[in-house]
């Protein structure tokens, strides 16, 4: 990793200061490919302020001196939605065994020095601090052939996969953005990846 990068975590009420900048960290990374999510500051600001409800919630911050350049969160998986919650309930995995990642987002120009590898192993490390026994997340599902994927795409599947995580095709749930083809917002399939700590 870079030496001029600062790993740093917050949570519960410390993340407050940081949202303006998170939140266009968020729209800005979720822009590319595989989300080409087309939001709103406004909704990014309330969206973020979710995690400053419970204390047991985690940012991970990625610092070039005062600029947060990226950032991955986390929270108790009984804190989110029914959305995220269903399918583990689904498949009789105890919701407050779970601690959930939520966005993991880094400017381009930042990627391949090690900094992906520290946003999950901080996250790990805070979710068994609080006695979680499973960390899980979920990615969008694309088609192959869309047209917006850029050529020699790598999908993170052999990163997680090396991480220890384990792609769950019976674990699926849809959350709602609008594209930047589309005029409104649309369901998207996400998939669940899950990995437990003994």
């Amino acid at each position: 990793m870079s030496r001029n990068i600062d790993i740093k975590t917050v949570s519960g009420s410390e993340i407050e200061r940081y949202i303006p900048s998170l939140a266009w960290l968020r729209r800005t990374v979720f822009h590319e490919f595989p989300y080409l999510y087309d939001g709103s500051d406004e909704y990014e600001q309330a969206y973020l302020r979710t995690y400053t409800k419970s204390e047991k919630s985690i940012f991970v911050l990625a610092l070039d001196g005062q600029k947060v350049v990226g950032a991955a969160s986390g929270m108790p998986l009984s804190k989110e939605t029914n959305e995220v919650k269903k399918p583990f309930t689904e498949n009789a995995i105890p919701v407050d065994d779970v601690f959930y990642f939520g966005e993991s987002v880094l400017l381009s120009e930042y990627r391949g020095l090690g900094i992906g590898k520290s946003f999950i192993l901080e996250r790990e490390k805070h979710a068994l601090s609080h006695g979680f026994s499973i960390t899980a997340f979920c990615g969008v599902v694309r088609p192959d052939d869309h047209p917006r994927k850029p050529e020699g795409y790598r999908p993170l599947n052999t990163f997680w996969e090396k991480m220890g995580y384990e792609k769950q095709p019976q674990m699926t749930t849809h959350f709602e953005w609008q594209d930047l083809d589309e005029s409104r917002p649309s369901p998207k399939e996400m998939m669940f990846w899950l990995k437990h700590h003994t």
